[in-house]
Formats: C-alpha cells, structure tokens, sequence
C-alpha cells in the first residue's frame, strides 16, 4: 500500500517482467466449490491489534485469538509488514490459524504483496524502529557486519538498480542507515531459511476461491495471459532467488503485487484517478480470461471504507486498516451471491 491516493508519495516501482517458470512453485489456493463464507481482509502494516479486532469482530477467531470459524475462508491480501511495529505478531497469527482452520475445514490465504516482496529483497525503508528492536541483540552489531560482507555483491546490485551511480562506499553507508541494528537478524527471517521465508515461499500472489480473485494489488491485462498457477510460479522462483531486477514479477508495476491501473494510471509522478467506469473494460476482460465473478484487490487505499464498484465486480479493500494511516478497521464478507463491505465498530458499509 503507498501512501493514501497521492501520485506523488507512491512508492517506486520498476518496468516490465519476463522470467522462467519455476516448477516447484505453489498452486493457487484450492478452489472450494461452495466455501461457507470468505473473510477478506486488506493490508494490515505492523497493525495486530488492528487484526485481531478485525477477525474476532468477522467470527474467526475467540477472544484469544483461536480459530472459531469453523470451514470459513480467510483472505489476508498482503501487505502485512512495514509502517507499523508488530508486523511478527500478525505473521505468526497468520502461520498458526492456518494450521488451526485446517483442522476445522477451513482454510487462510495469505497473498503476497510488495512489501512482503521488498522485505524478501531487502528494501527496509519503510520498516517501522519497532520491527528491528524485536530482532535486535547483544549479537547485532557483530551479526550486521558479516551479513553485509556475505551479501555485499547482491545489496550492491539491488542499490544499483534503485540508482546505477553509486558507489560503493554510497551502497554502503546508506545500507547501513537503512539497516540499524537487528536488520540484519530481521533480513535473515525473511530469507529462505528463515522463519517468514519459509512460510511465504508457500503463500500465492493470486488466488481464485471458488468465482472470485483476489491479488494485492491486481491483474493487469499484461498478466492475464498467465494462468494463475504460473504468475504463482514465478512470484515463487523471484522470491527463493531474492530477485530485487527491474524485470522480476514481484517488483513489476504491472505484475500482481504492484499493479494500480484499475484505480490510477499515467507516467510515474503524473498519476492520475481513474474513474471506475473508465477501467470497466479491463476489469472484464481479466475475469473473463479466468472465469470469475468478481476481483478483490488491496494496495490501493480508500480510507473511508471498503469500495465496492462496477456492480460488484471490482472490490477495493485497503481501507487504511494500520494506525500509520488512521483509516477504518474493515473486512469484506462474501456469503453466496452477497457480498458486504464491514466496517469494525460501525457496522455495515453500503
């Protein structure tokens, strides 16, 4: 999620992608048939009380945070992490009620989005102080020093490719104000090996469940040629390699993670609002292409409440859910032929 609807505080973005499948990478989420009810919930930033209001107010789960919600789906579309500071919390809620709702017939979709993508990669700048002190150690100091000597080739490309001129000396110094104490310990979760890398390595960046998709940011028409299982595939082959290129699906403007042009389009800095009708045409086309009803989107904020648009078949969820923001705790419900946009604390949002 960029900042609230400003084209000129959105976070950077880079060009086009085009990279090899990777056979080893998650399907989508499994698509239910007749799931009971699905929970979707938009980008959280740090926030966990923010979620866990969120999901004990949509039934899922007690007041001690344990599944309740029986063969329900749960739909977290990404965005978990940065801005806010208890992005761990929320990540080990996520990993522990899909064990939880399994067990119930139930099911929880974590997405990938791009700030998951830039954790992976190690982009820290939006990463709240709060998230390095739960890492940081006696050990830091010590820990920070050898990771940048063990990664410097692939921080050194990463920076060069945000800005071809640095020097070596630049990557360094501003790696090491991006990257205080525990950053490297934080890095290291993120990492393959880690206790986040390793769960994420199994999360899709697109889902159908049942006749609705649902992305971080959305499926641009460039994508839609892609069956849900290869864009899958090719999030997960950029993930495992930490691919921070210009040319990788998980850091393309128009790839899922990133992707904007149903609310905003134009040049970088000169974007501009699009009216719903205006994207009509792009949003069928995309569910024609898979066959769905309707697409679920976050990334994009509206911090009023749940959008709901084009009919139905065009849903916004980023409503500005972490406090950084100060914008409504919500969730979408979809039961059936209905779907009801939640406001937490105030009801239903029309």
């Amino acid at each position: 999620m960029a900042e609230p609807v400003s084209p000129t505080t959105a976070e950077p973005a880079v060009p086009p992608e085009v990279e090899p499948v990777s056979p080893t990478a998650p399907d989508p989420a499994p698509r239910r048939s007749t799931p009971s009810r699905i929970v979707a919930i938009g980008d959280l930033h740090g926030d966990h009380a923010a979620f866990r209001a969120i999901v004990e107010a949509a039934g899922l789960v007690d007041a001690a945070g344990v599944w309740i919600g029986g063969d329900a789906v749960l739909v977290q579309t990404g965005d978990v992490p940065d801005r806010g500071p208890n992005s761990l919390l929320i990540l080990r809620d996520l990993m522990r009620l899909q064990g939880e709702a399994a067990v119930a017939g139930g099911q929880v979709v974590a997405l990938i989005g791009n700030h998951e993508a830039m954790n992976v990669v190690g982009d820290l700048r939006y990463v709240h102080e709060g998230e390095f002190a739960v890492f940081r150690t006696d050990e830091s100091q010590r820990l920070r020093r050898r990771y940048y000597r063990e990664n410097q080739e692939m921080i050194e490309r990463v920076y060069r490719w945000r800005e071809p001129a640095l020097s070596e000396d630049q990557i360094r110094r501003l790696w090491l104000r991006e990257t205080p104490l525990g950053g490297a310990e934080l890095l290291m979760a993120w990492g393959p090996d880690g206790e986040i890398g390793q769960w994420l390595a199994d999360n899709p960046a697109v889902a159908r469940i049942d006749d609705t998709l649902f992305a971080h940011g959305g499926i641009s028409e460039t994508y839609s040629a892609l069956s849900i299982a290869e864009m899958n595939a090719r999030t997960a082959t950029a993930i495992a390699a930490r691919d921070g290129s210009p040319e990788a699906i998980i850091n393309d403007p128009d790839g899922p993670l990133w992707y904007r042009g149903y609310f905003l389009r134009g040049e970088p800095g000169e974007l501009a609002l699009v009216p719903p009708a205006d994207a009509a045409p792009e949003v069928d086309r995309v569910l024609a292409a898979y066959g769905a009803r309707r697409i679920v989107v976050g990334h994009t904020p509206s911090l009023g409440g749940i959008r709901i648009l084009l009919g139905g078949r065009l849903m916004a969820i980023d409503t500005g859910i972490s406090a950084h923001y100060g914008g409504v705790r919500s969730y979408l419900e979809i039961n059936g032929d209905a779907a009801i946009a939640h406001i937490v604390g105030e009801g239903e949002n029309p």
